[in-house]
């Protein structure tokens, strides 16, 4: 069964532009364990688990710096790692499934990934600690591969399928914020609230494993290699669009509760208000690849995102408190928007799935490296002035420039190496 032919009409579809012709690639698979449905319902399982290890840890982080006696410096590289390590373990996810299959390795990973959050259960800094870099390498790796998969198995409903996959990453997002205090409370304890978040993981394995039976990996040959890529302007300005947009999204993630509880809320409001947000976010993700594909260029829905996105942050931090909801939403329409589209460019500006994966690969890895400084530098700004106005200042900055790549990004014109 062939389906790079399919692959390469869709992207010309999608994108206005003519598709390389690349070696077919084969799959041997049981027709029962690989039907759409099923493989469309485990990428969501699978997705769901691939943010509440990050946000998960924000509506707590005060408990966590008091119990386990944590230097600003120490929780601060608690939010960074994570992050870091989704830059730098994604740029080998290609490699992993190539050797192994992408079946196999997500499976693999899932694994990883669940044990790193469990982890977080002995409550020590450097369990804490060896729990987010694990967990963040198994997210980094994860991450780029699931786009590969969409553009193969569903060449003709790329839009969609982006969609429900990015809704898939905010709803546990925002599930992990919103439950994590209410968890802490219930089992009296924050370390069994953030060891809490391992078993979806576990059931996103369970639920995967049928999927690793009998299928070859569809990402390119053994060895397989995608020339040119990382000279590639336009393989760039993803890659960048799709940094600054993450940095914009872990700083919510990892300071908009502490942010809001200076501004006078409860722990548990603050953690709600972000929930709230990346609940936004859910619905945001699904719509925004559906409307941006309606045209050949993706540049006013990019830019259109980022706009939301300033604009709610700076209403959450300066605006009245009982608008704070409204500013909420606006924040979290623009980054559910803004991430859909920089993964639905990936897909879109990819000819087929192999260098899908390798695009998905240098922009992920690049970029969350690049992300991982935005949580880090609002640190230290806070740190340093004592206030948020200078880390508005650096968000203002970075949605700025992030607007500017993804603009050109989003122009309709398709990778050629």
């Amino acid at each position: 069964m062939t389906i790079e032919s399919a692959a390469g009409r869709s992207a010309d579809t999608l994108s206005g532009g003519p598709a390389a012709t690349r070696p077919e690639i084969h799959r041997m698979e049981n027709p029962a364990l690989h039907h759409p449905l099923l493989v469309a319902v485990t990428l969501v399982l699978v997705a769901l688990n691939l943010r509440p290890a990050l946000s998960s840890l924000a509506p707590v982080m005060g408990d966590v710096v008091r119990d386990a006696g944590l230097s600003s410096g120490q929780a601060g590289l608690l939010t960074t790692s994570p992050v870091l390590c989704l830059g730098l373990f994604g740029v080998i996810a290609p490699r992993l499934a190539q050797r192994f299959g992408t079946e196999r390795t997500i499976f693999f990973t899932l694994l990883v990934l669940g044990f790193g959050v469990a982890l977080r259960g002995v409550g020590t800094f450097a369990a804490l600690f060896a729990g987010a870099t694990l967990a963040g390498a198994g997210i980094g790796i994860i991450g780029v591969l699931l786009p590969a998969v969409v553009k193969r198995d569903f060449p003709r409903k790329i839009s969609l399928m982006m969609g429900v996959y990015t809704m898939a990453l905010c709803a546990g997002a925002a599930i992990a914020a919103g439950a994590t205090v209410p968890l802490e409370r219930a089992l009296g304890q924050w370390t069994g609230a953030l060891a809490f978040w391992a078993v979806p993981a576990v059931v996103a394995a369970v639920a995967w494993l049928p999927l690793t039976r009998g299928r070859q990996s569809a990402v390119g040959p053994a060895g397989a290699s995608v020339r040119g890529l990382w000279s590639n302007r336009l393989a760039w300005q993803i890659t960048l669009f799709m940094g600054l947009q993450s940095a914009l999204a872990y700083i919510v993630l990892g300071w908009m509760a502490p942010m809001l509880r200076d501004r006078g809320f409860d722990p548990t409001t603050a953690g709600l208000i972000v929930s709230g947000s990346v609940m936004v976010q859910v619905v945001a993700a699904l719509v925004a690849p559906m409307l941006a594909t309606r045209t050949p260029s993706q540049s006013l829905a990019a830019v259109s995102m980022l706009g939301c996105s300033l604009i709610g942050m700076v209403g959450c931090l300066y605006a009245p408190l009982w608008t704070i909801a409204l500013w909420a939403a606006i924040l979290g329409i623009g980054q559910g928007g803004a991430f859909a589209v920089a993964l639905t460019l990936i897909v879109l500006r990819s000819p087929d799935s192999r260098i899908a994966s390798h695009l998905s690969g240098m922009s992920q890895s690049v970029g969350y490296t690049l992300a991982s400084s935005g949580p880090f530098l609002v640190g230290l700004l806070h740190g340093w002035s004592g206030d948020w106005h200078a880390s508005a200042l650096l968000f203002v900055a970075i949605a700025v420039a992030a607007g500017v790549f993804g603009y050109l990004a989003g122009r309709p014109r398709q990778l050629r190496l």
